[in-house]
C-alpha cells in the first residue's frame, strides 16, 4: 500500500491529484463542489494529519471564505457524505480520504505526537471484529477503527 501520511511523498502532485478526483466524482455524479467545500477539502489535504472543525473554520475565515460554523460544518458534511473526508471519531476531527477511487472500510492510525494520519484499509468482516460479527449473524455496516500512537517519524525522535 503507497498510502501518503508518514513516508515522504511529492504532497503537491498528491494535492492536486486528490482534487481532480474529487472534481471529477463531482461532475459524474452532478455533487456540486462549492469553492468553500473545495477549501476545506485542501485543507484537509494540506498535512495528512486531523484537523477540528473550528480549525478550519479559523483557516476560512482568515481567507475571508466565512466566519460562522455552518460554513465548515455544512463543508465537512458534504465532504464526508460523499467519502471526500472521514471523521475521527476518538479526537472529533476530520481528516480527507486516501482512497478516493475506492469503496472501503478505513482504519486510522493517528500519531499523537504531531497528528498526522494514515489511512489504512481494514475489510468489514475481516480480524476479531468480523469473526465475531460472523458468529453472531451480525451484519457489519460501518466500522470505525483507530489506533493512537507514534508515527516512525515521531518515534525515532522520542528514542533519541
Amino acid at each position: 500500500m503507497t498510502t501518503p501520511g508518514f513516508e515522504a511523498h511529492d504532497h503537491g502532485s498528491c494535492v492536486a491529484e486528490s482534487l481532480k478526483m474529487a472534481e471529477k466524482h463531482c461532475a459524474e455524479k452532478r455533487l456540486h463542489l462549492t469553492p468553500s467545500r473545495r477549501r476545506v477539502l485542501e485543507i484537509l489535504l494540506e498535512g495528512h494529519r486531523s484537523m477540528g472543525a473550528y480549525e478550519i473554520l479559523d483557516r476560512l475565515r482568515a481567507e475571508g471564505l466565512g466566519s460562522q460554523p455552518p460554513v465548515a460544518y455544512r463543508a465537512l458534511e458534504f465532504l464526508t457524505m460523499h467519502g471526500f473526508a472521514h471523521r475521527i471519531e476518538g479526537l472529533n476531527a476530520f481528516v480527507a480520504c486516501t482512497h478516493l477511487s475506492d469503496t472501503h472500510s478505513p482504519a486510522f492510525l493517528i500519531c499523537r505526537a504531531c497528528n498526522r494520519v494514515l489511512e489504512a484499509e481494514a475489510g468489514l468482516t475481516s480480524g476479531e471484529l468480523g469473526r465475531a460479527a460472523t458468529e453472531a449473524g451480525f451484519v457489519i455496516e460501518r466500522s470505525v477503527r483507530e489506533a493512537i500512537g507514534l508515527c516512525p517519524a515521531c518515534a525515532r525522535e522520542a528514542d533519541t
